[in-house]
């Protein structure tokens, strides 16, 4: 990839605003993590300066392998990655199990071809929400910013989960709905692990993700999960 001169193509996969513009960043502060998977050297180093520059906690790998491996010890908010990392596993397969095992990260293609076809080879499909970015229509690292803004925006990790403005119910995705349906029949985070075949690490974070989503306070003398139960069954809580 050759970044010079930076011009965004920012295409959501399926999502039906897929026109609209990302807003601005100017003047926001982020806390937010990235992980830059990329195989050229020079690109990768690129991408990771500019958005650490922008405010962003960013790591980055060489390989579909490597980044897995990182995946291990660092749970980023969102992944950019190539699709075509040569012989071996592709960003599609990444994306595939990111999809799986963090449903709740963003993320978002950069990659040189302008169809997924030509990257990934063979007639392979994104998942919903992905975010694509074709390398040579990059005019500026702030539009690439952008793209990371909308992936965060897209996934409901840049504030608090939404209030229905109409019942003051709270809104949960299908991903939390899920696993609240999962704690409601006892299930333990390694159960839900179990049942939803990914890792006790990944089910460990879903479940308190979706308690945050609650808005539920810590407090040691309540059990979160009896709260989150309770409150599913009191219909205070509706899945969008």
């Amino acid at each position: 990839m050759v970044i010079c001169g930076l011009m965004l193509l920012v295409a959501p996969v399926n999502h039906d605003d897929a026109s609209a513009p990302a807003e601005a960043d100017k003047g926001r502060s982020f806390a937010h993590s990235v992980l830059v998977v990329e195989d050229e050297e020079f690109t990768r180093s690129l991408v990771t300066e500019g958005l650490a520059d922008a405010g962003f906690s960013v790591r980055s790998a060489p390989s579909v392998a490597a980044a897995l491996d990182e995946l291990a010890t660092f749970e980023p908010h969102v992944i950019i990655t190539d699709l075509d990392f040569g012989p071996g596993p592709s960003g599609v397969d990444l994306i595939n199990r990111v999809v799986e095992d963090w449903p709740w990260v963003g993320i978002v293609v950069l990659t040189s071809h302008a169809s997924v076809e030509l990257g990934a080879g063979g007639a392979a499909t994104l998942p919903d929400g992905v975010v694509y970015v074709v390398k040579s229509s990059v005019h500026s690292m702030s539009e690439l910013r952008e793209a990371v803004v909308h992936s965060l925006e897209a996934h409901q990790v840049m504030g608090s989960a939404a209030i229905d403005s109409a019942t003051g119910q709270i809104v949960v995705t299908p991903i939390q709905a899920e696993t609240l349906r999962l704690i409601a029949e006892g299930l333990s985070n390694a159960g839900i692990a179990k049942r939803r075949g990914t890792s006790l690490r990944s089910a460990e974070a879903l479940v308190q993700r979706t308690l945050h989503a609650l808005r539920i306070p810590a407090d040691p003398d309540l059990n979160p999960r009896v709260l989150a139960v309770r409150m599913w069954q009191q219909g205070r809580i509706v899945v969008r």
